[in-house]
């Protein structure tokens, strides 16, 4: 790959210790304090609080907690460093719609088959919609609230959408698109959403996002527990129009580093079936594949995760008001990453650590002194959120969620002799599919989706791939090329994904076992509940 001399090459273990705040002094006002006097209604002994934090496409190296100062994220620091910062998280699945229903199921992909698994994409039902964990809390007490980005399809088309999800959201305030029920907003009384964000323009999405929040908590009964979901559209729209225009000034003279592996022009290397066929291969070429290029997309998205960290520290406060912080946990994490023009590919999807790997925070306010800050590295999938909620909560796990507690991994009572030595990983996606079924409904039509998809196959421009990853390699294949392409990578002495290592006899055996494993998690994830 040509990285000419303006690549630097970070490395996130050497950089993982938690960055002084002082640093970014100049970019937001640090969060004072992390603790408040409880209220009387929120008592040693109640129900957390619960505040699940997600934004869209936010690899998980752009924090200053991660590894990257350059990237002025305050607040998010401030939660990891008397929090929980996990290294080893990976999402299930990278990209958004799937993603979001494997967050709120704790299923895979291959379990659920919702969101761009054509020909057999399946929306969501009012059965699964009911075990997720926003329904399960809501059942057993909470006040249940959802804004921004919904991001997947239910069962029954406008009407019972929205009748359903009125039954599990006390509060929804969510976007259009990627629902088919076209977006929707409730709360418990209907003033609630007078004025909400008035005169705000499209650059201040994201504080619309946090005007959405401030009025849920306003709102909120004293005698209650809530559990609130907020998914914030940035990180992942990188047009002038999408910025807030102060925190994009914060950026336009700053050297973002350029990872290892960013790619300028065309990458050679990649397999061909994804030169060929991959939407991220051919959109680096327009956007990310030169210098300039990459500078221009790593200061945009630094710029909204200056906005997102803004409305952070404005939760904080506004609970630090209601004194309710020290009985509320914050989840801090995204549905995806994004490749950014690392190896050669401008989006996600594929099963690079930049697309697959995610940021995961857990700040509990009812933790003090010695159970305040600590990284770990347990590998972590994101199926794993909704079991980690509902444990919090004291509610039952429902045994369709194939996720694990990671409760046990934040109290320190883990064995994680116990734990899994393997996250399954997957890919379903593929562009030319989707883009069938796009034009075809323009047309007011269907795409013939099954003879498409068996034209793909024998033609052998399929990218689906599945695999797993350890603490050390990486392994998937692209299944339905004939022959199977692979790839097996060991993280430790290339975290990079630099040199596939599939054919070297030295990694046979490890090659097996991986497979083996593959094939095993495959086989879970799929298996009726």
């Amino acid at each position: 790959m040509k990285n000419r001399n303006l690549v630097s090459h970070f490395k996130i273990g050497a950089l993982a210790a938690l960055l002084p705040l002082s640093l970014f002094a100049d970019a937001q006002p640090a969060v004072v304090s992390l603790s408040n006097t409880p209220a009387p209604s929120q008592a040693e002994g109640s129900k957390p609080n619960i505040v699940f934090l997600m934004t869209d496409d936010q690899r998980w190296d752009t924090f200053g907690c991660y590894g990257r100062p350059e990237f002025k994220t305050v607040t998010i620091d401030r939660l990891a460093s008397e929090g929980v910062i996990f290294d080893k998280a990976y999402h299930a699945v990278a990209i958004c719609m799937p993603s979001r229903v494997s967050i709120m199921t704790g299923r895979y992909f291959a379990s659920h088959n919702s969101g761009f698994t054509y020909p057999h994409d399946t929306p969501v039902s009012s059965e699964d919609l009911a075990d997720t964990y926003h329904a399960r809390l809501k059942v057993s007490g909470y006040r249940s609230g959802f804004i921004g980005k919904f991001g997947f399809y239910i069962e029954g088309g406008d009407k019972l959408a929205i009748a359903d999800l009125k039954k599990h959201f006390d509060y929804f305030d969510a976007n259009r698109g990627h629902t088919n029920f076209g977006g929707g907003r409730w709360a418990e009384t209907p003033e609630t959403f007078d004025n909400l964000s008035k005169g705000r323009a499209r650059t201040e999405r994201t504080l619309k996002k946090g005007d959405s929040m401030i009025r849920f908590l306003e709102t909120q009964p004293a005698d209650q527990p809530f559990i609130l979901s907020i998914s914030f559209d940035a990180v992942k729209n990188d047009r002038d129009q999408d910025m807030h225009v102060p925190d994009k000034a914060l950026f336009e003279k700053t050297e973002m580093t350029v990872p290892a592996n960013w790619v300028e022009g065309a990458n050679k290397k990649l397999p061909e079936v994804v030169q060929k066929n991959a939407r991220g291969y051919k959109l680096h070429l327009q956007r990310t594949s030169t210098p300039e290029l990459y500078q221009t997309l790593a200061r945009r998205f630094a710029a909204q995760g200056v906005t997102v960290d803004t409305q952070v520290a404005r939760l904080i406060e506004k609970l630090k008001e209601m004194k309710v912080l020290d009985n509320t946990v914050i989840i801090y994490t995204s549905d995806n990453g994004r490749q950014h023009g690392s190896q050669g590919i401008y989006d996600k999807c594929l099963l690079f650590e930049e697309s697959i790997k995610a940021p995961l925070i857990i700040w509990d306010g009812r933790v003090a002194g010695e159970g305040k800050g600590k990284r770990v590295d347990p590998l972590v999938s994101s199926t794993d959120y909704a079991p980690t909620i509902l444990t919090l909560a004291g509610v039952e796990v429902p045994a369709k969620m194939l996720g694990k507690s990671l409760t046990g991994i934040l109290d320190g009572t883990q064995d994680l002799s116990q734990w899994r030595d393997a996250n399954f990983i997957e890919n379903l996606f593929i562009q030319e599919v989707h883009s069938a079924g796009v034009v075809a409904k323009r047309a007011g039509k269907t795409a013939d989706f099954e003879a498409i998809n068996k034209d793909i196959i024998a033609n052998n421009r399929s990218y689906r791939s599945r695999g797993v990853v350890t603490k050390r390699f990486k392994y998937f294949s692209y299944y339905e090329h004939n022959p199977q392409v692979e790839e097996l990578y060991d993280l430790e002495a290339d975290p990079h994904e630099q040199n596939n290592l599939i054919s070297n006899p030295e990694y046979a055996t490890i090659l097996s076992n991986l497979r083996e494993q593959t094939e095993t998690l495959h086989t879970q994830a799929t298996a009726k509940p």
